[in-house]
């Protein structure tokens, strides 16, 4: 593992992904699933995410478009709390979810919009 691109992508995913969530998976990593998470961590959050050509906003609004079209709705709803922490504002999330309708169906955004709905409602509970 690459020590400098697993430092830079620790730094770059608990800003975008929380430092409690983040300690909490790596804290209960084993022996099986750690190697896993250091590489990660290392390659799409050092390597990827560490690229400053594309700024965090942006690179949200990617990530929720692609996540969308895989149909990942568990690491969506993440990355949805992440687009929040990283700027993406209610409006502009709307429009994601507007694009994601027309270029991914229209079941597929009824799910994101589900789920921003749930995110929503914990953002503003809090």
């Amino acid at each position: 593992m690459d020590e400098n691109l697993f430092k830079k992508g620790l730094e770059k995913r608990k800003k975008t992904m929380g430092e409690e969530y983040v300690k909490n998976l790596l804290d209960n990593a084993d022996d099986f699933s750690l190697p896993f998470q250091q590489e990660m961590t290392a390659w799409c959050w050092g390597f990827g995410w560490g690229d400053e050509t594309i700024d965090v906003k942006t690179r949200s609004m990617l990530n929720l478009t692609m996540l969308a079209g895989l149909g990942k709705m568990h690491e969506w709803e993440l990355h949805c709390k992440g687009a929040f922490r990283n700027g993406v504002s209610k409006k502009e999330l709307q429009s994601i979810l507007h694009i994601i309708a027309i270029y991914c169906g229209v079941p597929q955004a009824v799910e994101c919009f589900r789920v921003a709905k749930k995110v929503l409602d914990e953002q503003e509970s809090k």
